[in-house]
């Protein structure tokens, strides 16, 4: 049975390039009906970051990343030492001012064929240095801390990212040491920001969680972030989770470094907010912005609606329905008071409140005074443009659209 594991170090939230990781690792082992394990790497006790780890659980919980299992290192130190004590008694490893120590013989060559891309890759045993498997501290290194896990959690599969190459012959010379069979190793490429160096924090690299602050949803993180760096086939861009599992294989990762497109993803989110229930995203516009829940549910979901087509993020909704509730005094000159005062006579003669009768109020008076709608926008809602006005001044209603230009009494 194939088994795989997501293991992040809670030394920080991890960005984009982590997540896909995750994303990527359960992908496979859904699709191979294996089991998906989170391991919390938390053995390097200096750069634990406190939150850390309850972050990677709730990203993993929005993305609806259910691992099946969970370990924590730390809480496994005395099997890392008895597993270190067994290569000092094969003379595998030797004790230097407290630390173990593992010297790979300058004649051996280690390799291996990797899973991305199918290449074989080759290191001597003479470039590799001494390193260290278990600290003074009695804590393990990852060397040491990973195989053995792997090992005895059964991992067929290892997933991470390709900068962790370099140190794959160490693990394999520890799985030799051992007389462990070694799993197969799926070194995923990096990801690249827009100058084409690795995707960072100064690339504006965001964790998932920012980015759901920021009005994106679940699915379309996972569904971009799947497509960095993975290609099923075909031209289908859109797929939920379920279309992904299905289609993932480890052969269709791609050799090359993907560039993340901030762009790209903003235009996959606005796909799915156009395909999403109104009332689902109502219910995350409201997680985000508790303060319109004063708005009334019914007059919410008709602007929600009318704001669907418009919207790249959730965020987006606030900025488009805000002048109309919490609308500024506009500061208008002579001309604009003129059309203000003609904008409110012939709206209180319509009797049948609709868009339609509104528009045709409307646009009696552009015409009247030679004006672009700019003009009506700015009397409103103290704006040049936002949402359709007619359709907006129906959902507001007609009393509260009278209100906006009372006070050119």
């Amino acid at each position: 049975m194939v088994r795989v594991r997501f293991a992040p170090s809670p030394t920080g939230i991890p960005h984009i390039g982590g997540t896909r990781t995750a994303l990527f690792t359960f992908l496979f082992a859904r699709r191979c009906k294996g089991e998906f394990i989170l391991r919390i790497e938390d053995t390097d006790r200096k750069r634990l970051v406190p939150g850390s780890e309850e972050a990677i659980e709730e990203i993993l919980k929005w993305l609806g990343l259910t691992p099946d299992k969970k370990y924590k290192q730390s809480e496994r130190l005395a099997v890392y030492r008895k597993h270190a004590q067994v290569l000092v008694s094969k003379k595998k490893a030797f004790e230097k001012e407290g630390a173990i120590y593992i010297h790979v013989p300058d004649d051996r060559e280690f390799s291996w064929v990797d899973a991305v891309g199918n290449k074989k890759i080759t290191f001597k045993g003479s470039d590799i240095e001494d390193f260290v498997i278990l600290k003074s501290d009695g804590f393990p290194t990852y060397h040491l801390a990973s195989v053995v896990d792997d090992h005895l959690m059964e991992i067929t599969h290892v997933l991470r990212g390709e900068e962790w190459i370099s140190s794959t012959p160490k693990h394999l010379y520890l799985y030799e040491s051992f007389g462990w069979e070694v799993p197969t190793f799926v070194h995923l490429p990096v990801i690249l920001g827009p100058d084409h160096t690795k995707l960072s924090k100064r690339h504006g690299a965001k964790s998932a969680l920012d980015y759901r602050e920021e009005g994106y949803l679940p699915e379309a993180i996972n569904n971009y972030t799947a497509l960095l760096g993975w290609n099923p086939g075909g031209n289908e861009e859109i797929m939920s989770l379920s279309e992904m599992i299905s289609k993932f294989d480890l052969k269709d990762i791609n050799t090359s470094n993907p560039v993340f497109d901030l762009r790209k993803l903003e235009w996959m989110n606005g796909a799915y907010i156009r395909k999403y229930q109104i009332s689902n995203i109502k219910y995350q516009i409201l997680e985000l912005n508790p303060e319109l829940k004063k708005i009334d549910d019914r007059t919410l979901e008709k602007f929600i609606t009318l704001s669907q087509t418009r919207m790249t993020r959730l965020t987006d909704f606030k900025k488009l329905v805000e002048p109309f509730f919490n609308p500024q005094k506009p500061k208008l000159n002579k001309a604009q008071l003129s059309v203000a005062r003609d904008l409110k006579e012939k709206l209180e003669r319509v009797s049948n409140w609709n868009q339609d009768k509104i528009f045709e109020s409307l646009k009696e008076v552009l015409i009247k005074h030679n004006i672009k709608m700019p003009v009506l926008y700015k009397i409103f809602i103290d704006h040049e443009s936002g949402l359709p006005l007619p359709a907006s001044l129906e959902i507001l209603g007609k009393e509260k659209t009278i209100s906006r230009i009372n006070f050119q009494k």
